[in-house]
């Protein structure tokens, strides 16, 4: 398995970030692999896969390269660039770490994610940073960008339940849920970031981000010795069209939509992370938690400055009577 040695300063001064660059190459990712994880995955992958594969019958060579780059084992590192983490920056403003990749260390890191050698077209070419950050470019305002509102509401809002959760339960709790079967807290300072078997390394000094994205994938990166990310599938997936998994008796006994809010609120979310996930209005979602609230369904409390809602004892159990699930 891969692990990494965490330094005491290193965890302590790691921090949640949103990037929108990382948003953006899980969405290739997904794209590139066809699979969703969940309905509203399949609803976005449904209506965009035909124009990605139209873009890139349109340019073979970056076909090419985006299969490269996409390794069985490994992602070429020019394509997942630490982020900064001092302040959140704009796509644009990221996406110039990969145009502007040295290409000397290009083929080498296609090797790496191939784990073999790099096609012809591919070495002859002279442009491959720039082709990679063209890719990104046409993936963030085809697929990403007309839903970045929302998607960044869901990914602010994990991160406050992140926070909350280790703010109550502490680091080895908080790092077992980022990615399930991949990413576990084994104790004495190490972190194993995927099942992979790959040599451990040592974040001591460097500063430690975790970033969420929307889509189900998951890496880390790393620059040098002085950034190291686990970017991982954030906990509330994007709904689609049609909304949330609801039993059929538990929508009849709360009605649909206020037992839609219900039923994803197993981990503490906020107002806003459930207008995104639902699709329903604020007023409305604030509507159905007074509701939940007075009848001693869920409960509340508070995060820093936002405020989060789980279920209570009772509201778990009626929604495991019902076997309800969330999409």
């Amino acid at each position: 398995m891969g692990w990494w040695q965490i330094g005491t300063d290193s965890l302590a001064g790691s921090r949640f970030v949103v990037s929108p660059l990382a948003e953006t190459i899980a969405a290739l990712k997904t794209l590139h692999m066809t699979a969703a994880a969940h309905p509203g995955e399949l609803s976005w992958l449904t209506a965009h896969l035909p124009a990605y594969r139209e873009r890139l019958t349109a340019e073979p060579l970056d076909a090419l390269l985006v299969r490269a780059a996409l390794g069985p084992t490994w992602n070429a590192g020019f394509l997942t660039p630490t982020p900064l983490g001092e302040r959140e920056l704009s796509f644009e403003e990221e996406v110039v770490a990969v145009g502007e990749a040295e290409p000397a260390d290009v083929l080498p890191e296609l090797e790496r994610a191939i784990g073999g050698p790099v096609p012809g077209p591919l070495r002859s070419a002279r442009d491959l940073p720039h082709r990679m950050a063209g890719v990104l470019e046409w993936v963030w305002h085809e697929t990403v960008l007309p839903d970045w509102p929302r998607r960044r509401r869901v990914l602010e809002a994990d991160v406050v339940a992140r926070t909350a959760r280790l703010a109550r339960d502490g680091w080895a709790a908080a790092l077992d849920e980022l990615n399930p079967g991949r990413m576990r807290w084994l104790g004495d300072g190490r972190l194993q970031v995927n099942p992979r078997a790959y040599p451990p390394r040592r974040v001591d000094g460097g500063r430690l981000l975790f970033v969420p994205v929307t889509p189900n994938q998951g890496w880390v990166s790393w620059e040098g010795s002085e950034r190291y990310a686990v970017v991982y599938a954030c906990s509330g997936a994007l709904a689609g069209a049609a909304g949330p998994v609801v039993p059929e008796a538990l929508g009849a006994l709360l009605g649909g939509a206020r037992a839609g809010v219900l039923v994803r609120l197993e981990s503490p979310k906020s107002t806003s992370q459930l207008v995104a996930l639902t699709g329903q209005g604020l007023g409305s979602v604030g509507r159905h938690l007074k509701v939940l609230l007075d009848a001693g369904l869920v409960r509340r409390g508070r995060a820093g400055r936002s405020v989060l809602y789980e279920w209570t004892e009772a509201g778990a159990v009626l929604v495991r009577a019902q076997g309800a699930g969330t999409s």
